[in-house]
């Protein structure tokens, strides 16, 4: 099932670049022989790698080897999805040769999309040459376009005790170090644990910048409670406005970093970790001891005898050390959830002050539109009143006016209408067309007067926004009370 798995996953995946290296590391009974080396792995050298011919055929020496590691590395990886879900950054045939030849996890390519900080290991189920596989990643994180992290695939042998795998990680990990931390660990012959490079990786992820972190986030808190709820608990070069005015919207946005920067590297997912990790470290003993070395002589048994003593120590020490780490991840836990209830105050504090604010702020608006109903209503009532005298006396007026001409005499013995009627429409259309004209100019110039009337509505509204917002960050310092202050708030 999991070879059908494998190859349904592998032929899935997209293959991106990257430059690959080795490394090897070797113990031996005459530690004058012990090996360390890392150098770039082309594609020509790749199998040779792999089945150890060539140039990394084993030494021909008396010494005997005891205990070795050797990787295939990509430690700077740098194609942008480099760790996006179905992508390895080796050819599929290369890729299926390592996993196969070095006995690695063959669900390695199924953790491509986990989340999280990841770990996970069981025996391959063979029992004449047992391995214990071993994953471990944490790949979930993409910023600016990018893919971050790292991931790691073991296999510890109990019949040689070399652990092989495979490890790859973005410039921004820890995985550069870790490898020099390794090589550290060759002269003393520690690196016949099986899982002393994870040890070595969860150290550097549970390192004492991750404190300092959310003391400093904390720290922070302490300025935000002082710029929403006044706590006198910072000093005053240190307050977060110096001039009384508080900007609401960069507050608000502060308050989001901080409670992002509170919930970075979960201590439950990491308290998660080291429990997969403990059950990882109990299975690798339990089955250490099933093959017995075979002692040329005298100085390799004593050789055999101090690097198991060397590994015991260590495996307590890591033990040990999950302890320590469970410990601090705790109080850890509890120190951010303190944290982000306290962000929760302020936050809450910050809604009630907008809302307020906002309130305010209707209010005024409210009272503006009021006035500008009120300013038009009056408006309207007067042209009412002006159309109504027009309908009522503009007819009657003109009928008057026209029917009162020396035009028309209705007398008996005289001609109705006068033969000098012309004269009449010969002014009044002229005179008419001005008017008009007049009318056309003078509404015009109101027009472009309204226009610019507008645009001063406009400014004046702008000021009256920016003065409420002036108003709505403004705080009075002076009249601020909280329960630790000196004297008391006045009753009312």
């Amino acid at each position: 099932m999991d070879d059908y798995m494998f190859r349904l996953h592998l032929d899935e995946c997209r293959t991106v670049h990257e430059e690959t290296s080795y490394v090897e590391m070797f113990n031996y009974s005459d530690t004058s022989y012990n090996s360390c080396e890392q150098h770039p792995l082309t594609a020509d050298e790749f199998e040779n790698f792999l089945h150890r011919r060539g140039a990394f055929e084993p030494p021909d020496h008396k010494a005997k080897m005891l205990s070795g590691v050797r990787l295939v590395v990509q430690f700077n990886a740098k194609d942008s999805n480099t760790f996006s879900p179905r992508t390895i950054s080796l050819p599929k045939a290369s890729y299926d040769a390592m996993i196969r030849t070095l006995r690695l996890p063959m669900r390695g390519l199924e953790t491509s999309a986990v989340v999280g900080p990841f770990f996970w290991c069981m025996y391959d189920g063979n029992n004449e040459d047992p391995h214990l596989q071993v994953i471990h990643r944490k790949s979930d994180v993409r910023k600016k376009g990018k893919t971050r992290g790292w991931e790691m695939m073991l296999s510890h042998s109990f019949r040689t005790r070399i652990t092989t795998g495979y490890l790859k990680g973005t410039p921004s990990s820890d995985i550069v170090r870790a490898l020099d931390h390794l090589k550290a660990c060759v002269s003393s012959g520690e690196i016949a644990h099986a899982l002393l490079l994870p040890t070595i990786i969860l150290s550097y992820d549970l390192s004492p910048d991750n404190d300092k972190k959310q003391r400093e986030a904390r720290d922070y808190l302490r300025r935000l409670e002082n710029a929403v709820s006044l706590r006198n608990e910072v000093e005053e070069t240190e307050q977060y406005f110096q001039d009384g005015l508080l900007e609401i919207d960069g507050l608000s946005r502060d308050l989001v970093e901080c409670h992002g920067q509170v919930m970075w590297k979960s201590p439950k997912a990491f308290l998660a970790l080291i429990r997969e990790m403990e059950k990882g470290m109990q299975m690798f003993w339990s089955k250490r001891g099933m093959f017995k070395r075979e002692y040329g002589d005298e100085s390799m048994k004593e050789a055999v005898e101090r690097q198991d003593q060397v590994v015991e120590q260590l495996h307590k020490s890591m033990l040990s050390r999950m302890d320590f780490y469970k410990a601090k991840l705790h109080g850890l836990d509890s120190y951010i959830h303190t944290t982000l209830e306290r962000l929760k105050v302020q936050r809450e504090a910050l809604y009630n002050i907008m809302g307020q604010r906002e309130a305010r702020l209707n209010l005024e608006i409210a009272g503006e539109q009021r006035r500008i109903a009120h300013a038009s209503k009056r408006d309207s009532t007067a042209m009412k009143t002006i159309s109504l005298l027009g309908a009522i006396f503009l007819p009657g007026n003109l009928l008057a006016s026209v029917f009162g001409m020396s035009f028309f005499n209705f007398e008996d013995d005289a001609r109705p209408v006068a033969v000098t009627l012309w004269i009449y429409f010969a002014w009044t259309i002229p005179i008419t067309v001005g008017i008009v004209a007049v009318w056309i100019w003078f509404d015009r110039r109101r027009e472009a007067q309204y226009m610019q009337e507008d645009a001063d509505l406009e400014k004046n509204i702008d000021k009256m926004e920016k003065d409420i917002m002036f108003q709505l960050r403004k705080r009075t310092m002076s009249k601020a009370h909280t329960w630790n202050t000196v004297t008391s708030p006045v009753k009312a």
